[in-house]
């Protein structure tokens, strides 16, 4: 168990630390782009400059372009130059240093301290958006008589454009984490289902070889000669044997019963069954720990006998094993927003609400401790949940440690049958109310 847990603990440390060292890398990927961007900007630009210069017949002798914002230059002309030429150069220049973006840029006058033009130009449209450009102010900047300005909107998109091959092996890594990730869950599912089944055969085991030898034992006394004058002992030893021979065909029973439903799933037989008639003889099978609280006038509906019986008394078999005190069982039924309530109510020792959704897994068991105070295979309820889901009936527990459990069942009723209400008498002690 250690070394699993210590196994987790790297693994995740690991993806951690691989998750953490390619932020890294992309984050100056990314920061190592946008200065190639800007260096790559700056030279385009400065070329853009030259050009005009020579279009002007005059050199620059000191650098026209200063960076106002990552994404802002300004650029220094000496001279006013036509929109179409200084459009035409950016263009050039920007392609032949491999910035293909949009910007937009606008002219300084600097006799009327305005913008004189201004265009948006997009890589997806050779025509220049100049609409609301026009006449909007430029700073001035003492240094420059003539100049333009120019903004990459789109410089963020353009570096992380560069970045295909990192962000594809960012995505990589990531495919292999949840990989990882995802063979770590299926080996830490694995390990409990292993543990729990573990348990279930350890249980069976005992469970199967109590009554085997009871009767083993049973049956080599029987086989003595002396037994034939002792007739009040062979009629003990008789019933012994009766008796574990229909617990072990219980035990088999329900194991074999859950290996035909993971087979071929749960085949219903419907049939119209009255719920008060069906509650009344499993209360009386177990008189007198069970009381009726039959308050739904119409409780019939269309459901498989064999299974709901099955399944009503593993719920009152669960109220009586797993109570301290004297078993106290309530079924009731009654009608709710036009649903048919069924419930099985018991004082017992209650359920965590930790162990509340567990408990209708398949082989699990609460335990107390590393033990189990009552055998069982885990069976019961998980049999009881896969009924009812079946059937398509809503279970619900309600249940706090010490104040016994409620398991409830909603299910519809057969509304074209209309029963008189009536009072259900549970004979041999069991109880309406």
């Amino acid at each position: 168990m250690s070394r699993l847990r210590l196994l987790i603990v790297l693994s995740v440390l690991s993806i951690i630390g691989i998750l953490a060292v390619q932020a890294i890398w992309v984050r100056n990927a990314y920061a190592l782009r946008e200065r190639q961007f800007r260096q790559s900007a700056f030279i385009a630009l400065q070329d853009v400059a030259d050009d005009v210069a020579q279009l002007n017949h005059f050199t620059i002798n000191r650098y026209a372009v200063t960076q106002l914002s990552p994404d802002y230059f300004i650029v220094n002309t000496d001279a006013p130059i036509d929109p179409v030429t200084l459009e035409a150069f950016i263009q050039r220049s920007l392609q032949q240093h491999h910035l293909i973006t949009d910007y937009e840029y606008g002219i300084y006058n600097c006799e009327t301290d305005r913008m004189v033009y201004g265009a948006y130009v997009s890589t997806s449209s050779s025509t220049p958006l100049t609409t609301g450009i026009q006449g909007k102010n430029l700073p001035k900047f003492p240094r420059y008589t003539y100049y333009f300005g120019i903004r990459f909107p789109n410089q963020t998109g353009f570096v992380a454009g560069q970045l295909s091959g990192w962000l594809w092996s960012t995505v990589a890594v990531l495919v292999v984490v949840m990989f990882f990730g995802y063979t770590l869950s299926v080996v830490l599912k694995q390990r409990r289902l292993t543990e729990v089944q573990r348990d279930f055969i350890n249980n069976i085991t005992h469970e199967l070889q109590t009554p085997v030898s009871t009767i083993r034992v049973a049956a080599d006394v029987l086989q003595s000669d002396a037994i034939l004058q002792q007739p009040d002992r062979l009629k003990q030893y008789a019933r012994v044997m009766g008796e574990e021979s229909r617990r072990l065909q219980k035990q088999i029973n329900s194991v074999l019963q859950l290996a035909r439903s993971e087979r071929n799933g749960f085949v219903l037989d419907r049939e119209v069954i009255d719920l008060h008639e069906l509650m009344t003889t499993v209360a009386d099978r177990f008189a007198p720990y069970v009381t009726l609280g039959l308050m739904a006038p119409d409780a019939r509906l269309q459901a498989d006998r064999y299974h709901l019986e099955t399944s009503l008394n593993n719920l009152i078999d669960n109220a009586l094993k797993y109570c301290t005190t004297t078993p106290c069982v309530l079924l009731e039924t009654r009608l709710e927003r036009g649903q048919l309530i069924w419930s099985v109510k018991d004082n017992g020792i209650g359920i965590a609400p930790e162990h509340q959704k567990a408990v209708f897994h398949q082989f699990f068991r609460v335990t107390s401790g590393h033990t189990h105070n009552v055998k069982g295979f885990g069976l019961g309820l998980y049999y009881v949940h896969q009924v009812m889901r079946a059937h398509g009936w809503r279970l619900t527990l309600t249940s706090q440690p010490d104040q016994g459990s409620t398991f409830a069942i909603a299910c519809p009723y057969l509304k074209s049958v209309r029963v008189n209400e009536r009072k259900s008498e549970c004979p041999s002690g069991a109880k309406v109310v």
